[in-house]
C-alpha cells in the first residue's frame, strides 16, 4: 500500500483553490506504485488517488514516475482516498485516436480475438468493433458453396489470432459503434492492380471458393469469378469436379468491373466446337442422333461437341404441327446443313428435300 503523507496547512488552502472533486472529473496525478491489481497516484493538494481491479485494464504498462489522467469514481472512501478509473480515460482516449484515424483513412493492423457467423470481434485502443464478413479481402472472405453457416463461422475462426490490415469504416461514439474493413485498407493496392490488368490477359490465381455457379479466384488480391458457364466447352453440373480450393487456377480475363474480374478457363483452351464444325460446310449431309423433342423442333447430336437444331419447318416439305409425328428420340437420321455460325455456336439442319435449282432457258 502507497505511504501517505502528512496533510499541511499549505496542502488544505492549496485543495481549497483548486476545488474538490466530483464524481465523472478528469484528473492528473504522478504514479506512486503500479502493481497488477492496484495503482496509487498523487494527486498533489488533492490528497492519493487509488486504480483498483478492472479499471486498470487498458493501462497496464504504467510505471511510477509516469503522470496520468484518470475519472473520478468516488471523491473520497472511507480510508481518505479518491477512487479513480483508468478504463474511462482511456476509453474516450481510444475514441478520439479512431475518430482521428479514420478522418486521415489511415491503415492499420488489429488482430481479431473472436467471430461470430457475421464477422469478426475485434478491439482497437480499449473500443470493441467488429469486422463484418462483407469487408474481408479477397483473400479472407470465406466463399462457402450453398451458404453453410457452421463452414462460415469454421473459417473465420481460423483468422481469430491473424494480424489484419484495416481501415475504419464507420466510427460513433454516441452508439457505441466501431465497424472495421480489411477490403477498405486494400482498396489502393487493389485498384493499382486492376490499372495494369486488360481484357484478354491471361492470369494465374488461386481458388479461394467453389460454389455452384462458378469458381471465385485470387488473382494477386483481386476477386476474380469464373461463371459455372466458362469453366469448360462441354455442359458443367458441378463445378467442384473441375476445381477444389487451393488449386492453382489459369484464367482469361474477359471482362473488369472495378476492382472485380470476369474470368474463362474454357478460353484458354482449344474450342471442340470450332474444331469440329471446320470439318462441315453448308449443303454437307451428316448423320446424328435425336437427343430432344420440342414443340418448335429437334435437336441432333452431330457430334460430341455439336448439338444442332432442325426446326419444326425445316421436319418436312409439307407442313408439320408436331414434330414427335416424324421424329423419336433416340433415333438416328441423316441429315443436311443449312447453316453453320461458328461465333454462335449454331447448326442448322434440315430434312427437307434440297430445292433444285433453276435451269436457263
Amino acid at each position: 500500500m502507497a505511504q501517505t503523507k502528512e496533510i499541511t496547512m499549505e496542502d488544505l488552502l492549496a485543495e481549497a483553490s483548486v476545488g474538490a472533486m466530483s464524481v465523472g472529473d478528469v484528473i492528473e496525478g504522478t504514479v506512486i506504485a503500479a502493481e497488477k491489481h492496484e495503482v496509487w497516484l498523487d494527486l498533489g493538494p488533492r490528497g492519493t488517488g487509488m486504480v483498483v481491479g478492472r479499471e486498470i485494464e487498458y493501462s497496464q504498462d504504467i510505471k511510477p514516475g509516469d503522470v496520468i489522467s484518470a475519472s473520478v469514481m468516488d471523491p473520497e472512501d472511507e480510508n481518505g482516498y479518491a477512487i479513480l478509473s483508468l478504463k474511462k480515460v482511456a476509453k474516450e482516449k481510444g475514441w478520439e485516436s479512431l475518430e482521428v484515424r479514420f478522418n486521415a483513412g489511415e491503415v492499420f493492423a488489429v488482430t481479431a480475438f473472436d467471430a461470430n457467423k457475421g464477422g469478426l470481434l475485434i478491439e482497437v485502443d480499449g473500443i470493441r468493433g467488429f469486422l463484418p464478413v462483407s469487408q474481408l479481402s479477397a483473400e479472407n472472405y470465406p466463399r462457402v458453396s450453398g451458404a453453410d453457416k457452421d463452414e462460415i463461422l469454421h473459417r473465420l475462426n481460423s483468422l481469430t489470432g491473424k494480424t489484419l490490415n484495416v481501415r475504419v469504416l464507420d466510427v460513433n461514439r454516441r452508439d457505441n459503434k466501431l465497424i472495421l474493413s480489411e477490403k477498405a485498407a486494400k482498396r489502393e493496392d487493389t485498384e493499382g492492380k486492376v490499372a495494369k490488368m486488360k481484357v484478354g490477359d491471361a492470369v494465374t490465381g488461386v481458388a479461394t471458393g467453389v460454389v455452384d455457379f462458378g469458381i471465385f479466384v485470387n488473382v494477386d488480391g483481386v476477386e476474380g469469378l469464373v461463371h459455372i458457364s466458362e469453366i469448360a466447352w462441354d455442359r458443367v453440373d458441378n463445378p467442384s469436379s473441375y476445381v477444389k480450393v487451393g488449386d492453382k487456377v489459369q484464367a482469361k480475363i474477359i471482362s473488369i468491373d472495378r476492382d472485380k474480374l470476369s474470368l474463362s478457363m474454357k478460353q484458354l483452351m482449344p474450342d471442340p466446337w470450332v474444331k469440329d464444325a471446320a470439318k462441315y460446310k453448308v449443303g454437307d449431309e451428316v448423320e446424328g442422333k435425336i437427343t430432344r423433342i420440342t414443340p418448335f423442333g429437334a435437336f441432333v447430336q452431330v457430334t460430341s461437341s455439336i448439338e444442332a437444331l432442325v426446326h419444326i419447318s425445316e421436319l418436312s416439305d409439307s407442313h408439320v404441327e408436331d414434330p414427335s409425328t416424324l421424329v423419336k428420340m433416340g433415333e438416328t437420321k441423316k441429315f443436311r446443313i443449312i447453316t453453320i455460325d461458328a461465333a454462335a455456336h449454331k447448326l442448322s439442319l434440315s430434312l427437307k428435300s434440297p430445292r433444285a435449282k433453276k435451269v436457263d432457258a
